[in-house]
């Protein structure tokens, strides 16, 4: 086994090499997407960290998602970018495993946060009184470690099995970067044990907690019918119509790649929907009508002496 992955020494993403012009246009989508994604979520973590008004746990979920958007885009963004502008669209065999990992491993962490996230706002929308007592700070904490060592062990599982497999000098994805089901087409042995771990985590990851957020945005609907001020009304369905479209991104790009059957082609450029299009807009679909945000924002940026005399 050694010897046939250090013979391989390489795999070539193919991407959409037979379409030059395509490839200009993708390098100037992803860099814009990126460097906002930058941004934004960078923008999100320094207010909500220097805002005491925002230490919440609503904002310290809110941070989490941030940060793994600033890590799961940067562990795909960079090689792609090079790929795109280079003869060779090549990556390193560890190089390739160390991407599959790590993004699988924080796409994991995400699925689950979202699932706390919505957690989180039911109790703040049907059980106010108790909002306190039930999300503690070390009941936040908990949760947000349980989410990582999950989405980490998800990951690991994954890895484990791809490093098992033979490639017989197999070596070209046919994808922007290193995913499982494209990887998976490349082995020269039986992937049934992998497609049925892929199909588990997938229930485990996907619909479980999608399952859960469903569940719990009924029980959010209907207590915000019976509000009876217009305004707490408005603001519980600013929230939780935020976040219900982020879920709707995500779960609905990953389970189109992960659950339902799609060509080579779809499947790849649906990839590039949750890899890179979702993390940019996380953080305009959650500021955007946040006046709580934007309240921050300014404060934040009144402490600066340039700012304050203007």
């Amino acid at each position: 086994m050694e010897g046939n992955q250090s013979s391989l020494g390489e795999f070539i993403l193919l991407g959409v090499s037979d379409r030059p012009q395509l490839e200009l246009l993708l390098f100037v989508l992803i860099l814009i997407f990126y460097v906002m994604t930058l941004l934004g979520n960078t923008t999100i973590i320094v207010v909500s960290w220097l805002d005491p008004c925002l230490h919440t746990p609503m904002y310290f979920f809110l941070s989490n998602l941030s940060f793994l958007d600033l890590c799961f885009t940067t562990s795909l963004g960079p090689q792609m970018l090079v790929n795109f502008r280079s003869a060779r669209k090549s990556i390193p065999w560890a190089g390739c495993m160390a991407q599959l990992y790590i993004s699988l491993s924080l796409g994991s962490t995400e699925c689950l946060l979202l699932a706390i996230m919505a957690y989180d706002r039911y109790v703040a929308v049907c059980q106010p009184l108790r909002y306190t007592a039930i999300m503690s700070r070390r009941f936040c904490l908990q949760m947000m470690v349980t989410a990582w060592l999950s989405g980490f062990g998800n990951g690991l599982v994954k890895i484990v099995l791809i490093l098992r497999l033979p490639w017989c000098g197999r070596n070209q994805i046919n994808h922007f970067f290193c995913e499982v089901p494209a990887l998976l087409k490349l082995a020269c042995t039986d992937t049934s044990t992998n497609m049925a771990e892929l199909l588990a985590s997938a229930v485990f990851l996907l619909l479980l907690p999608l399952g859960l957020i469903l569940v719990s945005y009924g029980y959010i609907g209907t207590a915000v019918l019976r509000m009876r001020s217009a305004e707490g009304r408005r603001k519980a369905f600013n929230t939780c119509t935020s976040h219900l479209a982020v879920v709707s991104l995500l779960y609905g790009t990953a389970i189109y790649m992960y659950l339902l059957p799609s060509s080579q082609d779809q499947g790849k450029f649906v990839s590039l929907f949750y890899t890179m299009v979702t993390p940019m807009l996380n953080p305009l679909i959650y500021t955007l009508r946040n006046k709580e945000v934007h309240g921050a924002l300014r404060r934040v940026l009144g402490r600066n002496p340039t700012s304050q005399g203007t």
